[in-house]
């Protein structure tokens, strides 16, 4: 009997090899743009006409019981969840489970039907925000740039938002694959299991348009230190979803590295939740970048092309800086003294701004400019399937010598 299962999960395990190599050898195989560095006379400023009083603060990613407790965050229950995060504050907690779209909130205006995408191997995930359906297609044994090209145009067809999740973490992404890839809309460039601000300004530097996402990613409700680490503040006129879509898409977003102390408690979470600073503005003046936040930082710094510091301003809650002519984007980073009331603690919650970016006047946006390779796409599938069609025989072939030998 057991030499009976052993042989039949053998079968299963070369069918499954089987099809995976059959969509390797079908997927496309393109040709990316060159690195284009923002340039232009006049400034993309995404936080242009935000009212201060309208921030929405907001968490993307979160894993509930999902898949019969196959997944983690089994123990996550949507009600714990959503109780959780309404105490320290949110607007809009979202869930995003792999591979499945959650819809236990969908009768509040706040809610926005998403996923996480991605179930091979490396951490190749997308983050999708108002999600239609989920795609099963994935690449789970490698990937090359083409392969999380075609992934990401894939998901393009049925999400509003595509969002490279944690691209840092075990390496998923690399700085030339930000750079050369495009159709793809926000970076998960703060998550609390990891940070990828460098892979975030290798996008910008190559003049991809993409803006910024801040998620907790947590597993465990109940545990302090994955909950209220990292979030997005939205500026938008409500809750609703549509809406904070729309600031999403447009930039009008900011991400908190938000400072907690050891043995923390959620009740005192909840209660420091609202010290938080606010950020007041964010205008351009000419050449000129101006922000202003509630309270006195650390310091505010500058930071240009290839996240090079450009600027920092120390003490103070206004703070500028002028554009060179050198200059193709600028972000701001403040750090604030303290999260507490107490001054020995020291620099405390992280807020990461998004870019104002040089441009020459259209509407900003990162669209499919990789093309498909024809020739070099047909030698792949050529190729391909006539080492499927080998194993295939191949299969057959030992399968019947054995057959003979038994006869």
């Amino acid at each position: 009997m057991i030499k009976k299962f052993f042989k039949y999960f053998a079968y299963f395990l070369f069918f499954l090899l089987l099809i995976e190599l059959a969509l390797y050898t079908w997927a496309p195989v393109y040709d990316f743009p060159e690195p284009k560095p923002f340039s232009g006379t006049l400034f993309f400023n995404p936080y242009q006409g935000m009212d201060s009083t309208q921030w929405r603060k907001a968490n993307f990613h979160f894993h509930t019981k999902a898949w019969g407790g196959l997944t983690s965050g089994r123990h996550n229950t949507y009600e714990a969840f959503y109780q959780t995060y309404k105490a320290l504050g949110y607007d809009a907690p979202q869930i995003s489970n792999y591979q499945s779209i959650d819809r236990n909130f969908q009768d509040s205006s706040f809610y926005i039907p998403g996923y996480e995408h991605g179930f091979g191997f490396r951490k190749k995930h997308q983050l999708l925000i108002g999600a239609r359906k989920v795609l099963w297609l994935d690449y789970s044994l490698y990937q090359t740039r083409s392969h999380k090209q075609h992934i990401i145009n894939r998901l393009r067809l049925d999400n509003e938002i595509v969002a490279i999740a944690h691209p840092d973490w075990e390496s998923g992404y690399s700085a030339d694959d930000m750079g050369r890839l495009t159709n793809y809309d926000l970076v998960e460039a703060l998550n609390a299991n990891w940070r990828s601000v460098p892979l975030w300004d290798a996008a910008l530097s190559a003049g991809r348009p993409v803006f910024l996402l801040a998620d907790d990613d947590a597993h465990d409700i109940a545990d302090p230190y994955e909950i209220h680490r990292i979030c997005t503040y939205i500026n938008a006129p409500s809750v609703n979803g549509s809406d904070l879509i729309k600031s999403l898409q447009a930039g009008k977003a900011f991400g908190a590295e938000i400072f907690m102390s050891y043995h923390e408690t959620f009740a005192q979470k909840a209660a420091l939740a609202r010290e938080i600073p606010a950020l007041e503005s964010v205008t351009m003046k000419s050449d000129t970048l101006h922000v202003s936040v509630g309270e006195k930082p650390l310091k505010i710094s500058f930071i240009g092309q290839n996240g090079e510091i450009k600027k920092i301003v120390r003490l103070t809650s206004r703070a500028w800086y002028k554009f060179t002519p050198e200059d193709t984007y600028i972000r701001t980073e403040i750090v604030f003294l303290k999260y507490y009331k107490y001054p020995d603690v020291g620099p405390g919650t992280i807020f990461y701004l998004n870019p104002v970016f040089r441009y020459h006047g259209e509407v900003p946006s990162n669209p499919l400019l990789a093309e498909m390779n024809p020739v070099l796409t047909w030698v792949q599938r050529i190729a391909g399937f006539g080492l499927w069609s080998l194993l295939i025989v191949a299969f057959f072939y030992v399968k019947r010598k054995r057959g003979m030998m038994k006869d």
